[in-house]
């Protein structure tokens, strides 16, 4: 009941107050009144009008514009009529006032109706200017809003492309018998459905296909969604760029193909001159046909017309056509225009003829008038007789030159039926005059009154380049301001404009001036990663990242703020800013948790805070191990790898930092995995075996004396994905100069972006050596003028505000060798010769000396000697050289017995440099009488390939054995091979010739490379052969060599626990069980035995004790013995070393049993795998299916009761779970590893016969070294008995290689 009384009580205040509110409104109510009334105007054509009145009334008045007493749908004519409502004032604006908005009676005007929505039933006593129109109730209008949800962008595309325009919206509310009509525009021109244009709107989306684009297409397109409450639209710019010509170099097609004043028999066709500006001018048009209905395409015109306007004659009356036009240059014609829309030929005058009477001749045409006027023809115009026959009527036109009085009758095959019709073939520049008659089939009228003269145009030169502006239309546009879409940031552009109309183009306008392109300047983001790197307890060293995004300008400051936890108000740290990303904050309380964050600034301000800091402890570092690296960042990235960068720790700990370990993890894991086994001592690691296409985080430890210390901050995530068009660094030599040179071009630029080289991942700022960085474009070039061993490492270089370019290069030792060797060469080149010095005895006691070298300059100059003196040219000794043989020569007057001997030539030309020389002995009698020369014995120089170093063998400070020799007088089709006991040997690198020296390696040298080692060099002029024995005592050399440099390499004795006894073992550079290497256990020497196992690898030698005892104590010594030398190392092997290594050995991780080899069970039963494990400490227990760690959950139970029993518990097992299972015991001191294979089979199946793989039980050693007491000090080497061979002649040399010719 309550409830009913509170229902009742809200009604009844609610009519009162509704009819308190009409009584208030009543007493408001007047009729609308003009306070601002229409005004007339007179504009010109195509400018646009606006029209204001002021109204005023309550309720509100509306109002409805008229033009002539038609309303105007300012929504169906789009783009024409704006309507504009504010507080009173309202405007109508036209926006194309054109002749067709004109009355008859210009000019137009234009009146308003209005009418007011009353509440009151009685009539409003306010003025009007129409006082009997009563008021209409008022109408509500339901206000639909549209929001869009997707739009279309700014579209590139090519002529021939399709195109599709879409947008998504939201409609609120959404009405079935309500929806909006969605009108798509181009340019301000409604678009309409067609075959070019295909449109669909509903259910939220509104799409406009354009299947086959022209360049008439390109504009800015609009789609306006239009209610009755009012409209939304989006727009952007179609740009369509031409399309490949026919012919190479042709024109583009011509565009909007309009026509104009369709007839009976004949049309106007108009387009717009192609928009291209790269080909030749053009020369004219053709203009084509097509019938509706047909396919069949007829060129209208026998020859190129010169204008965008020509009038296509001979239509068959009532039939529908397509029009299309193509352009003419000298290099071809042009793909055909866009097809017109179809147009029928009809009489737009036509009317209907009123019965009369047959049998009579029409009267004569009137008005004979020009209606349009050109350089060859003119369009004339009259107006019909009053003809009332039957019979059908037709025109003749006759013409006449002005002043000549001889009329022409110009269509005496084609009658004319429609009242206009154009003259062609007239001359340019002269008079003329025209009239016409009417016939029929009773005769011909008389002639109409000619017409006055009228001139035909003359050609003129075509518009003159509009002034320049700093814009591009790249259509046909009628404005001087055009937006130009697809710029890049930081490129420079320079813009041109033509002007067109129906003749063509104009000529180009001037190029304005450079302008480039640039990013508005936007404050930096945020830094972030804030680390703390090093805390003294009253102050701590922060990092962190700079922004992401500068803004486009560089961020060069940087403000820090800090406040306590506890604390909410943010104190400035540096009122002065810090340029670098590493500050020292001070004046911190003890014991206080410090919260901080950072804004960077550049010239466009002060950016958005960082991300508050995690909250540090303002306590001081002590711990031993250092500090965490910094500033981690990525380069070189590619498809399988990356190249990581970073700054060692501000904290060292106890000790130096002696290395670092680079750990990385897949983008969204937490799964870190270390990369490098070993640590890196600088502060770069290449990454590789990566997967493409992944995103990694990395992060650094660095590593002193005392272990390894906190991890760094992770680097920012890096796709394994190398830029399109990465290009690698190219190292060569410079033919010119012999300067080494490293040339990168980058895939990227902008215009800030800078090269920055470097040595080690380290700027390079030191330029005093001579070296020279050359930068062009976006290439850079880094030269070392004066090259040299010192440069070997990594060379990288990087590129400035691009997406992260960069590259690397690394010279080893070898190819830093052939590059010095190919630089000398070039510095110092030789002269080619064709043939070596030579002689021939001329005539009488006259021998002639001769070289010829493959060119020669004219600045070539040369010098001869005899027996090593040197010769001048004189009346004895004529010297002379031609340029075009290449042949120098010097013709000896008298030989004699005192003119045997040696004769060389040195030549040099420019830089280049060569010699030759020849040896001449007699028999030691004299000449004869004739003059002749006996020669019996003639040794002259090889003029084939040969060596000038013979084969001989080096061994290497790193232990490495090479055979070396060097070659000489080489041609591009020598041919260099290796043999070892006669049988040829190929090695993995081919010898390079062009530095002379070849080289072959013996790599792990030992007995097994004994044998003949021979090299050849040969090519058509000759062959030459060195060998070298290496056996006997030559062998015996390179061994005495390798221990020498293996003994002094030597590094003391470790001893480690096997899993059967100890091990003792000596690191040294190079190990073979040849050298002479000797054990002693307190003095004794020890020979090899099952239970004293000697050997080695290549890079240490071993000696295992299996099964120890406490006979086995006491001092171990290595001797390595070369042939003056002995070197030695000892160690003790007693007390709590030995006791801590039996021990060890004892209490690592091991299986006791239980665990058998194989397992088979039907799927869905439990399967338990149980063992005993051992150890002290008590051991871990890792399970692993098919190498892979068993997680445990529902299906896997892992469980280690009591330290002893470890099992594994597999519930309702399936097929997918047989494979190799693997459980790993392990404690501090070691362990084992065994494996079980499950094999499942299904209910039913026969029971599978698996043989077990008989794989050992692995042992797994700790890979700590036993602390070992400081060795006690080896004895002097003793030096070994010195033999008189090897007292004279020096290890690693035997006999002399053998030469044979």
């Amino acid at each position: 009941v309550l409830a009913y009384y509170l229902y009742r009580y809200k009604q009844v205040d609610k009519k009162m107050s509704s009819t308190e509110k009409y009584i208030r409104e009543e007493s408001m109510i007047r009729g609308p009144e003009f306070l601002v009334r229409l005004r007339s105007h007179t504009v010109w054509e195509n400018n646009p009008v606006k029209l204001f009145c002021t109204v005023h009334g309550y309720p509100t008045p509306a109002l409805r514009w008229y033009k002539d007493d038609v309303i105007i749908d300012t929504v169906g004519q789009v783009g024409k009529y704006k309507v504009q409502s504010n507080y009173g004032v309202h405007s109508l604006e036209i926006l194309r006032y054109v002749v067709q908005t004109r009355h008859k009676n210009p000019p137009s005007f234009f009146t308003t109706d209005q009418y007011c929505i009353l509440r009151a039933v009685t009539s409003s006593k306010g003025r009007s200017l129409f006082p009997t129109v009563s008021m209409l109730p008022e109408i509500k209008y339901t206000k639909i809003e549209i929001t869009f949800l997707e739009t279309f962008d700014v579209k590139f595309k090519a002529e021939g492309e399709s195109v599709t325009l879409t947008c998504k919206m939201i409609i609120n509310p959404n009405l079935a018998n309500l929806q909006p009509e969605a009108l798509w525009l181009r340019d301000d021109h409604l678009l309409k459905e067609s075959k070019w244009a295909k449109m669909e709107s509903g259910g939220g989306i509104a799409r406009l296909t354009l299947p086959e684009l022209y360049k008439d297409d390109e504009g800015l397109y609009t789609l306006r969604m239009v209610t009755k409450g009012g409209t939304a639209q989006h727009s952007a710019y179609v740009f369509v760029q031409d399309g490949p010509p026919p012919v190479p170099k042709a024109p583009g097609a011509p565009m909007d193909i309009k026509i104009h004043d369709a007839n009976r028999d004949y049309v106007i066709v108009s387009w717009k001159p192609p928009n291209t500006t790269t080909e030749g001018p053009i020369i004219g048009y053709f203009v084509d046909r097509c019938e509706v209905g047909t396919e069949n395409w007829v060129q209208c015109n026998d020859s190129p017309i010169k204008i965008c306007k020509y009038p296509v004659s001979g239509l068959f009356e009532g039939h529908s056509y397509y029009f299309r036009v193509r352009a003419v240059n000298s290099h071809g014609i042009s793909k055909p225009s866009k097809i017109s829309e179809p147009i029928a030929a009809l009489d737009p005058t036509e009317f209907e003829r009123l019965k009369a009477g047959e049998g009579t001749a029409p009267g004569a045409p009137s008005h004979v008038h020009s209606s349009e006027t050109d350089r060859t023809y003119v369009v004339l115009s009259w107006q019909p007789p009053d003809y009332r026959g039957r019979a059908p009527m037709w025109y003749y036109i006759e013409k006449c030159l002005v002043d000549s009085g001889s009329w022409q009758r110009v269509n005496t095959q084609v009658p004319v039926r429609s009242p206009r019709y154009a003259v062609f073939d007239l001359a340019e520049g002269k008079e003329y005059q025209f009239r016409v008659l009417s016939a029929n089939i009773y005769g011909t009228s008389e002639p109409s009154k000619p017409t006055g003269p009228i001139k035909t145009q003359e050609l003129h030169a075509t518009q003159q380049s509009p002034r320049l502006k700093n814009t591009l239309n790249s259509n046909v546009s009628f404005c001087c301001r055009f937006v130009v879409h697809g710029l890049k940031t930081g490129e420079t552009y320079v813009f041109r404009v033509q002007a067109i109309n129906e003749i063509g183009l104009s000529d180009e306008s001037q190029e304005s001036s450079p302008l480039s392109v640039q990013a508005a300047l936007e404050k930096p983001s945020a830094p972030y990663n804030i680390a703390l790197l090093h805390c003294d307890g009253t102050s701590m060293i922060l990092s962190w990242k700079p922004p992401k995004r500068s803004g486009g300008a560089e961020v060069t400051d940087y403000y820090i703020d800090k406040r306590e936890v506890s604390h909410h108000h943010w104190r400035e740290v540096n009122i002065k800013p810090t340029k670098e990303r590493l500050f020292k904050v001070e004046n911190l309380k003890s014991g206080a948790l410090y919260e901080f964050r950072v804004h960077g600034a550049s010239l466009a301000g002060v950016g958005a805070p960082s991300e508050i800091s995690k909250p540090f402890l303002c306590d001081a570092w002590n711990m031993p191990e250092p500090g965490p690296a910094y500033d981690l960042s990525s380069c070189e990235v590619r498809n399988d790898s990356v190249v990581i960068e970073w700054k060692p720790p501000v904290y060292t700990g106890h000790s130096p930092v002696t290395g670092y370990f680079v750990e990385k993890c897949k983008k969204g894991s937490d799964q870190w995995s270390a990369v490098n086994e070993t640590a890196v001592s600088h502060c770069y690691l290449k990454v590789c075996q990566l997967e493409e296409g992944q995103s990694y985080v990395f992060r650094v430890r660095a590593q002193n004396a005392h272990g390894v210390g906190k991890p760094s901050t992770s680097s920012d995530s890096a796709c394994i994905k190398a830029l399109p068009g990465t290009k690698e660094i190219v190292c060569g030599v410079d033919k010119e100069t012999g300067d080494l040179y490293m040339l990168f071009e980058s895939c990227e630029m902008s215009e800030k972006s800078e090269f920055i080289w470097k040595k080690s991942y380290q700027e390079i700022t030191d330029f005093s050596k001579g070296i020279v960085v050359k930068t062009e474009g976006n290439h850079s070039k880094l030269i070392f003028k004066n090259p040299d061993m010192e440069d070997i490492g990594t060379f990288s270089i990087s590129v400035s505000h691009t997406d992260g370019v960069s590259a690397s290069y690394h010279i080893a030792k070898e190819e830093m060798e052939k590059i010095l060797a190919q630089s000398y060469e070039i510095r110092n080149p030789i002269i080619p010769l064709k043939s070596e010095l030579a002689y021939k005895i001329v005539e009488r006691g006259r021998v002639r000396f001769w070289v010829q070298a493959e060119s020669i300059s004219s600045a070539v100059t040369y010098k001869f000697f005899a027996n090593s003196k040197e010769v001048v040219n004189s009346e004895q000794y004529k010297m002379s050289h031609d340029v075009s043989t290449g042949i120098i020569e010097m013709v000896l007057d008298h030989f004699t017995m005192e003119s045997e001997g040696t004769y060389a030539v040195q030549i040099q030309d420019g830089k280049a440099k060569n010699q030759s020389s020849l040896v001449l002995i007699g028999d030691g009698e004299s000449p004869s009488v004739d003059g002749a020369l006996h020669v019996t014995q003639m040794t002259a120089f090889v003029p084939g390939p040969h060596f000038t170093q013979f084969l001989s063998v080096h061994v290497g400070d790193d232990c490495s054995v090479t055979l070396v020799c060097q070659v000489a007088n080489l041609k591009k089709e020598s041919v260099f091979h290796w043999y070892k006991d006669d049988e040829e040997i190929i090695p993995d690198v081919k010898p390079d010739l062009t530095s002379g020296v070849c080289k072959l390696p013996l790599p792990l040298f030992s007995k097994k490379h004994q044998g003949i080692y021979k090299a050849t060099i040969s090519d058509d002029r000759g062959k030459d052969v060195s060998q070298v024995d290496i056996s006997g005592k030559v062998f015996d050399g390179i061994i005495n060599d390798l221990s020498r440099i293996a003994g002094s390499s030597a590094a003391e004795l470790v001893i480690q626990c096997t899993a059967e006894g100890i091990r003792l073992q000596c690191s040294m550079k190079y190990y073979t069980e040849e050298m002479r290497i000797h054990w002693f256990h307190n003095g004794n020497k020890l020979s090899a035995s099952e239970r004293l196992r000697v050997g080695g690898t290549p890079e240490k030698a071993c000696m295992e004790i299996v099964e120890p005892t406490e006979k086995d104590k006491g001092q171990y010594t290595i001797e390595i013995m070369d042939a003056e030398k002995t070197y030695s190392r000892s160690i003790e092997l007693s007390g709590q070393v030995f006791n801590g290594l039996m021990f060890e050995s004892s209490d690592r991780g091991k299986v006791v049993g239980g665990l058998p080899d194989v397992v088979t069970i039907m799927e869905k039963k439990t399967l338990s795998l149980t063992c005993t494990v051992c150890g002290d400490p008590k051991p871990q227990v890792t399970w692993y299916s098919n190498d892979k760690e068993v997680e445990p959950d529902d299906h896997f139970v892992v469980a280690l009761d009591s330290g002893r029993f470890a099992s594994l518990t597999i519930k309702g097992v399936s097929l997918e779970d047989s494979g190799k299972y693997t459980m790993d015991v392990h404690n501090k001191y070691g362990g084992e590893a065994v494996d079980i294979t499950v094999s499942v089979y299904k209910h039913g199946d026969k029971v599978p016969d698996v043989k077990p793989t008989m794989s050992p039980k692995r042992v797994v050693l700790n890979k700590v070294s036993i602390p070992i007491p400081a060795p006690a000090p080896a004895p002097t080497p003793a030096p070994a008995p010195k033999t008189p061979a090897a007292a004279a002649k020096p290890a690693g040399r035997g006999p002399p290689p053998l030469r044979r010719k």
